[in-house]
């Protein structure tokens, strides 16, 4: 793993970014260990663009749910309160978004989403997950991408509690796929025996979404 920091001083972030590293508990992306770590078609840069369809959504807090469903022998649901209180992590990630830009060097906190495994009894004929988030936008992984070790429901990155326009309360975070796989505005998981397309994939974009397979478009599904 190489850890790229900007020329002359060091910045707050990377500062953070350095100390977390040095905490044997951060789970450490496999990609980050790459000795190339820009996928083909993607270009290194530092600021965190805002992308997403529509509107940046109004979250009534006190009102907001987090269902797991499907197929599970008992679906549930949990306020914002006690999905935080589910054992937290640490992520040590790159992501690569779509539109060809790459960030590197970020700290998730958060869940870990296998902790779902110990909240609910997963049915043996569940195959993929779709996530759920608001505005009913979906997004479909299979439970081996959605159980990787390093896949974290985020609620802060890089030190700092997650903005609304960055996925807040709730963002998922699947380092190792292109960026849309990472939700924003969780509120959702739904088990599922068949692989289904979400938002983006009904619209054009790969089923799977590996960003070193450039795996961008339905196209290339075939």
């Amino acid at each position: 793993m190489k850890f790229f920091k900007s020329p002359g001083r060091k910045s707050k972030e990377e500062e953070f970014i350095k100390a977390s590293l040095e905490d044997e508990e951060v789970i450490i992306s496999p990609d980050t260990k790459r000795e190339v770590r820009i996928p083909p078609g993607q270009k290194k840069i530092n600021k965190w663009p805002v992308l997403h369809a529509g509107k940046v959504p109004k979250i009534d807090l006190s009102n907001w749910k987090f269902k797991i469903t499907g197929l599970v022998s008992e679906e549930k649901e949990y306020t914002l309160k006690e999905f935080r209180k589910l054992s937290q992590i640490k992520v040590f990630s790159d992501i690569h978004c779509v539109t060809s830009w790459s960030k590197l060097n970020n700290i998730w906190q958060g869940i870990s989403t296998s902790v779902l495994k110990k909240e609910v009894n997963i049915l043996p004929q569940a195959k993929y997950v779709l996530i759920h988030a608001e505005g009913n936008f979906t997004t479909n992984l299979s439970l081996e991408d959605f159980f990787k070790e390093d896949v974290i429901f985020a609620t802060h990155h890089n030190g700092k509690q997650l903005n609304i326009k960055h996925g807040y309360p709730l963002r998922l975070v699947v380092p190792q796929l292109y960026l849309w796989k990472s939700a924003k505005w969780v509120n959702g998981v739904e088990f599922i025996e068949e692989d289904k397309p979400g938002f983006w994939e009904s619209n054009g974009y790969h089923m799977h979404g590996d960003p070193w397979k450039e795996e961008r478009y339905s196209w290339q599904n075939r």
